[in-house]
């Protein structure tokens, strides 16, 4: 008996498939190709650890994550202990969600859960630790009738980013051509200068401007809920309080840089995150802001030598590592990730902005 059920044919690699659409329709955008590629990237792996590209802050240590839980354990307790959600975007392998809550529920903190994630992959490993949480694929399903506890650690910086490079005729969109099999950036259509802040048009030729509409959109949308519902939103990544001049578009693969155009779908791509127009999208929705600050300094302000002074008594020893995990949070990465937060303007002051 002959099985007459048709083949499925496996999709052409998304390298072929962006060569072909850009031979048959021209150029696209950097936006265009940094969501194929991660879109593709994140649905088919685990890209954490030792075994991936890169490793994440909750990844490093449960440090982290314990004290992330704790601020949002204590801004919850001063804001009378609403009926609130926790919700995490892009929670990698729901590590950081699974040591906050652990910290928080010592603290009467036990909320539900809620994952922004659309990878089927890293759903799978966040179910294995915090096996009662809702996925979303979007903020949009997110619930409308409680206050909003959000965390975004790394999330923001790998949403898309629209690049305008300056020309000798004005602002250009930079796009990406394609050359056999070969991805490679170019000049495309002009911009108008209105659409440049005044405060960078008069700039060296060749210099970069980045935007993310992708990161703006989101952040209005949650600083529309949180200014309704109530509750907060933490953002943790590497940026900057622009906007500002530079070209932040990098990929990560085997935990060391590559080119960013190179194998699409195959590595991470990410850019710098824009603290200022990320808290400036805030202040138009009604939120209050505070920071960015350091990473270092945010952590310190929530006790991260006591708690790290505690796991090395009772383990002596792990104190060497411990020592050597706190360094990495608070010094190597201390300065270049910054910590923003947005939260609704009747609830208290969110700990670690002194």
């Amino acid at each position: 008996m002959t099985d007459d059920t048709p083949s499925q044919t496996p999709p052409a690699p998304l390298a072929d498939r962006l060569a072909r659409a850009i031979t048959l329709a021209g150029p696209i955008s950097i936006a265009q190709f940094m969501a194929a590629a991660n879109q593709q990237y994140y649905a088919t792996r685990d890209p954490l650890g030792t075994g991936g590209d890169f490793t994440t802050a909750p990844e490093i240590s449960q440090m982290f994550g314990e004290l992330i839980g704790l601020w949002g354990a204590d801004l919850w307790d001063r804001a009378g202990r609403p009926e609130a959600a926790w919700v995490e975007l892009g929670p990698g392998r729901g590590t950081l969600s699974a040591d906050a809550l652990r910290a928080g529920r010592k603290a009467g903190f036990a909320p539900p859960v809620h994952f922004v994630e659309t990878s089927p992959v890293l759903r799978t490993a966040q179910q294995e630790r915090v096996a009662d949480a809702a996925f979303h694929d979007s903020i949009d399903t997110l619930p409308t009738d409680r206050p909003l506890i959000v965390v975004a650690n790394e999330f923001f910086d790998a949403l898309p980013i629209r690049q305008l490079v300056k020309g000798a005729a004005g602002w250009f969109e930079r796009l990406v051509a394609c050359q056999d099999t070969l991805f490679l950036p170019i000049a495309g259509t002009q911009v108008p200068d209105g659409v440049i802040p005044e405060a960078l048009r008069d700039t060296a030729n060749g210099a970069v401007i980045e935007t993310s509409p992708a990161s703006v959109a989101i952040l209005r949308g949650l600083a529309q809920r949180i200014v309704a519902q109530g509750g907060a939103l933490l953002i943790v990544d590497y940026g900057y309080n622009g906007p500002a001049i530079g070209d932040t578009l990098q990929a990560v693969r085997g935990h060391a840089f590559a080119n960013p155009f190179d194998a699409p779908g195959e590595q991470d791509l990410t850019a710098h995150v824009d603290f200022g127009t990320l808290g400036a999208a805030a202040l138009v929705e009604g939120a209050r802001v505070e920071g960015p600050v350091d990473q270092g300094a945010f952590l310190a302000a929530l006790g991260i030598d006591a708690r790290a002074a505690a796991l090395s008594k009772a383990a002596p020893d792990r104190a060497d590592g411990i020592a050597a995990d706190k360094a990495r949070l608070t010094e190597a990465m201390g300065t270049l990730f910054q910590v923003l937060a947005v939260s609704a303007p009747n609830w208290p002051t969110p700990a670690g902005f002194a």
